[in-house]
């Protein structure tokens, strides 16, 4: 008989534990980023700097808990054609997918449109945290998408691999 209840006991505390697990890391740790202090900007080709570009309707969420947990949509009304003449591109962009709750932020939809040629990538900004670098993708249509990507730096500061002098020290960032 005391068997039967310490089963259900730890199967009560299994189940608990599960959803807890779930709830903080799909719902817990994100927060929304208020527009007012949420500005897109990509890496100039003359300046080698970030530099704020039209963006309206921004919507972010971040979380304190990981520095790639980033991801925002927004709408600009500036054109790729300009966007490539002015800021610095990537090729191989890979968005993160973001919570199901978070719905303007597809990273399916976003890999397709970028394997398509309907949007192009571009560096937002170098080292936003150590090892982290910001990535923005717009549609032709004027859609934009923001996410955080591990740079180089950062592969290898988590990977164990030695750092070296091209990057940044930890405690400038």
């Amino acid at each position: 008989m005391s068997g039967k209840i310490v089963g259900i006991a730890i199967m009560i505390s299994a189940l608990i534990a599960g959803v807890s697990l779930y709830y903080l890391q799909v719902y817990g740790f994100y927060e929304e980023v208020s527009a007012e202090t949420q500005e897109i900007r990509l890496m100039s080709l003359t300046s080698n700097a970030p530099v704020a570009i039209l963006a309206e309707g921004i919507e972010a969420i971040d979380a304190q808990s990981s520095p790639i947990r980033f991801r925002a949509c927004f709408i600009t009304s500036s054109s790729l054609a300009m966007l490539t003449e002015t800021y610095v591109g990537l090729e191989n962009a890979i968005p993160r997918n973001a919570p199901e709750w978070f719905d303007c932020f597809d990273a399916a939809g976003i890999a397709a449109e970028l394997q398509a040629g309907t949007a192009l990538a571009f560096l937002g900004e170098k080292n936003v945290a150590f090892g982290v670098d910001r990535i923005v993708a717009i549609t032709e249509d004027g859609r934009g998408y923001a996410w955080h990507e591990l740079n180089d730096c950062g592969e290898k500061a988590y990977d164990g691999t030695i750092v070296g002098e091209e990057c940044p020290r930890l405690d400038e960032n």
